[in-house]
């Protein structure tokens, strides 16, 4: 039986689905983190599987493009030594008008463990993981602004990792915080470890109205938001999902808001430099940076398997 107040959790508090970073008690996040940490060396040996979902199948249900996620949850999945299937939804029945649960419903006749979904829909994950049966988990690969808790998560690991204590840290998220799922796990994931500062950065258009209710600090200049900061997180501006002119152009964008070799001179010298991904260069962050000392961008996309392993074990391992 789920949890009434949070539909992630059984009735004893365990994790059985990852559909947010929000209300996520610390306690999980932790023991998220500490068994992702402990698949880290896995990336490291000749042999780099373990049978903890042996006889498991797990389906990516990806309505939306992606590359880093589903292919680090492909490749995690498969360390773990589950059976995996990818849904090629272009020429699913889902193009044809079937609805998306009775898509769940027909995969789920097919014995699936493990649903990994991301949708342009806001709450499609929360919707899938209320018509599933109790043996079978759904993993949250992003859904519309929402939520995207793997990244959340992974950037936590990779903040933990290099960082270390997160009580003394001040976090920077700049750019277009108003249509980025990863900004607002960020901030859930970063409030609940005990962040002592968040802040987020960005044009008062790309800024949504709800960030201080969020306990975090609205900064409009570069000038403020990354003064001192430990670490910066870059985001991408989100075109797509974008109604009206919100920004001049990309070119005005990055002269106010670009992460440039001096602009991170603002920071601490020995900041760290993050971004989500898909990276466009010279429009939110200079290739110098990208490509400089003190990125750890690719290091996330590595620790992006650990946790996906960490969740997906986690999940499996405990019933609705």
């Amino acid at each position: 039986m789920l949890n009434q107040r949070n539909p992630q959790l059984n009735k004893h508090g365990e994790l059985v689905h990852l559909l947010s970073m929000e209300g996520l008690p610390r306690d999980i996040v932790t023991h998220i983190l500490d068994t992702a940490a402990s698949f880290v060396s896995v990336n490291d040996r000749e042999v780099k599987k373990v049978p903890l979902l042996r006889g498991k199948s797990v389906f990516n249900l990806f309505f939306e493009n992606s590359t880093r996620t589903r292919t680090t949850f492909e490749i995690a999945a498969k360390r773990l030594s589950a059976d995996v299937f990818n849904l090629d939804i272009a020429r699913s029945s889902a193009s044809k008008g079937e609805s998306l649960l009775d898509t769940i419903a027909n995969l789920s006749a097919m014995a699936a463990d493990v649903f990994v979904v991301r949708h342009s829909e806001s709450g499609a994950p929360y919707l899938i993981a209320q018509h599933v049966a109790p043996h079978v988990h759904v993993v949250n690969a992003g859904d519309g602004r929402h939520a995207h808790p793997t990244q959340g998560l992974l950037d936590m690991l990779t903040i933990r990792h290099f960082k270390k204590d997160f009580a003394n840290l001040t976090v920077a998220i700049v750019g277009d915080v108003l249509h980025s799922r990863v900004a607002r796990s960020d901030i859930h994931g970063l409030t609940t470890l005990g962040c002592a500062e968040v802040r987020v950065v960005g044009p008062r258009t790309l800024v949504p109205a709800d960030m201080a209710a969020m306990g975090v600090r609205v900064c409009h200049t570069l000038a403020e938001g990354l003064k001192d900061a430990d670490v910066v997180i870059t985001l991408r501006l989100q075109n797509e999902r974008m109604s009206g002119a919100l920004l001049p152009s990309s070119q005005e964008y990055f002269k106010s808001f670009g992460l440039t070799p001096d602009t991170l001179r603002l920071a601490k010298p020995d900041a760290i430099v993050m971004h989500p991904g898909p990276i466009n260069r010279g429009v939110e962050i200079h290739s110098a940076v990208v490509d400089g000392p003190q990125s750890v961008i690719l290091q996330q996309v590595s620790f992006g398997v650990a946790v996906r392993m960490a969740v997906m074990s986690i999940v499996a391992g405990n019933e609705a």
